[in-house]
């Protein structure tokens, strides 16, 4: 019988992003692989497709006409694998794929970070909480991508099967990589900017956890010590105008700019001289992950997330969101080229030894192989 494995989450994107190796290495051990997920997007390596109407929000109505797809889907192909990403895609799956369980497939559910967590609301503790402790009872092997949550799991004992820690998705450090000065000046050119800016980066989706409104005021603090500093943030969302409008009041419009969604995030990170982080909240950032793949220093909000990639003095620092903290480290790495350099040679050597996509992908290879093992001679029923 083919080997078939199903990949869900709430968006089709999700894959595009973060998941495409390990699509890969399901095609190169021969196996069949299907997707499902919101969106018609067209995605490499993929076999069959289900574009199912997931949504982001809990109690929407189109959940249960999902559900129902997926349950279709699942009880018609027969995967030995299914491996579900996201909230929304987690909870769904796992619903789905209890029937399927008892036949002998395996269901694999990825934490991209716990939304209860310390430091979390009350209200996520009572929402999210129960719900994933519970749907661990229907989970073979849950894998987590930052320690905090994989103590977490293990600590409030989950009923999954096998918890497991891998390091986050992997980035591909010969993409993500440092360029010399020469060609920083040069490629700085391409893009309208000059020599001696100093550029400040980040990347996210402009809402009330990324926090940006906490980057702008910082850059309000050192508008006169650092004039040529420059804050480039890559992104949409409902807050965007917002924060422009934030820009303007504070006078630091021209210190910033909005740069909308970008296709060429390496680009601004190799001509970039720091990445900055605001958000409240992280599982394990990818964006974080390429900046220091590329040699940047970072100063970031404490949180989980960012605690797993940055050691304070040592690759960067962790702010506690703090506008004039912030702004007191952007000054210090402004004017501290030896400190930029030693924190980005520190973070891109982190990175090499423990995120690249190459030992992420043995991780996640091990667990995989691991669940095909223990399948055995598993008999294989229509249901």
């Amino acid at each position: 019988m083919k080997k078939r494995v199903l990949y869900c989450a709430t968006v089709d994107y999700h894959f595009k992003a973060f998941h495409l190796p390990y699509l890969k290495w399901f095609k190169e051990q021969g196996w069949e692989v299907h997707v499902a997920a919101a969106g018609d997007m067209s995605l490499p390596y993929v076999d069959k497709k289900y574009n199912i109407p997931i949504q982001r929000t809990p109690f929407h109505p189109l959940n249960m006409t999902a559900y129902k797809e997926l349950k279709k889907i699942i009880g018609k192909n027969e995967y030995k694998i299914i491996h579900c990403h996201t909230p929304m895609g987690g909870v769904l799956t796992r619903m789905a794929a209890r029937k399927s369980r008892k036949f002998g497939t395996k269901v694999l559910y990825t934490a991209h970070g716990f939304h209860f967590c310390k430091g979390a609301s009350l209200m996520n503790w009572l929402l999210y909480y129960p719900i994933e402790r519970f749907l661990s009872l229907f989970t073979d092997c849950l894998i987590t991508i930052n320690e905090e949550d994989f103590h977490l799991a293990k600590n409030h004992h989950f009923k999954a099967k096998e918890i497991k820690h891998v390091h986050g998705v992997g980035v591909n450090s010969e993409v993500f990589r440092p360029i010399e000065k020469s060609q920083k000046d040069i490629l700085r050119k391409s893009h309208g900017y000059e020599a001696h800016d100093f550029l400040l980066f980040y990347a996210a989706e402009f809402n009330k956890n990324k926090n940006q409104k906490l980057l702008i005021e910082a850059m309000a603090l050192i508008k006169d010590q650092v004039p040529n500093a420059k804050l480039l943030l890559a992104g949409n969302g409902a807050l965007l105008q917002e924060c422009q409008d934030l820009a303007k009041k504070l006078e630091v419009d021209r210190m910033i700019d909005f740069l909308g969604f970008r296709k060429d995030i390496v680009d601004l990170l190799k001509i970039s001289d720091a990445a900055v982080a605001s958000s409240l909240r992280e599982g394990l950032p990818v964006n974080i992950m390429e900046a220091m793949s590329c040699g940047l220093p970072v100063i970031a909000n404490d949180n989980r997330g960012h605690r797993e990639l940055i050691e304070s003095n040592i690759n960067g620092w962790l702010i506690n969101n703090n506008p004039s903290e912030f702004s007191r480290r952007i000054k210090e790495l402004y004017e501290n080229m030896n400190l930029r350099l030693s924190f980005g040679l520190q973070g891109r050597k982190l990175i090499h030894a423990k995120y690249s996509i190459y030992r992420v992908l043995d991780e996640k290879s091990k667990i995989y192989k691991q669940e095909m093992a223990e399948m055995g001679e598993t008999r294989w029923a229509v249901h």
